[in-house]
């Protein structure tokens, strides 16, 4: 069973909750990292607890939400291990696998639909790296 690290703010509360059930009703595993609540929270707080689980291989992915997918995205991308990818398509989904092998999924909650959500979550899930020449690019990214 593939395990999932999963955490948003308050903006992308509702979107992730509805996300935390998809996975779950998919055969994945989850640990939800909060926020638990609509009540106002501060995106690092829930963004650095997946990005750590993700970088020391605990889980196998990540799924970040807030309200433009922008704050976690960058919050993730500060740990050497991460390639967060902010994704509001099916296709950005898909090539951030592909070519970047991403390994976090940033979700804008504000700018789509549940879903566009879920299909974009799937497309991630769902799509392999495909290495070759994309293989020497990744080896370049970290500092």
């Amino acid at each position: 069973m593939r395990t999932i690290a999963i955490g948003s703010d308050h903006a992308g509360f509702e979107c992730k909750e509805k996300l935390k059930v998809w996975l779950q009703n998919n055969g994945f595993a989850v640990q939800d990292f909060g926020t638990h609540s609509a009540a106002s929270a501060d995106y690092p707080d829930f963004a650095h607890p997946v990005a750590d689980e993700v970088e020391n291989g605990k889980v196998d992915s990540g799924l970040l939400v807030c309200g433009s997918g922008n704050g976690v995205a960058i919050t993730a991308n500060k740990h050497q291990g991460i390639r967060a990818a902010l994704c509001w398509t099916e296709e950005i989904a898909a090539l951030a696998r592909q070519h970047n092998n991403a390994n976090i999924v940033c979700i804008p909650a504000r700018f789509v639909s549940e879903t566009q959500a879920e299909n974009i979550l799937q497309t991630f899930l769902n799509t392999p790296f495909e290495g070759g020449r994309h293989q020497r690019r990744v080896e370049k990214i970290s500092c």
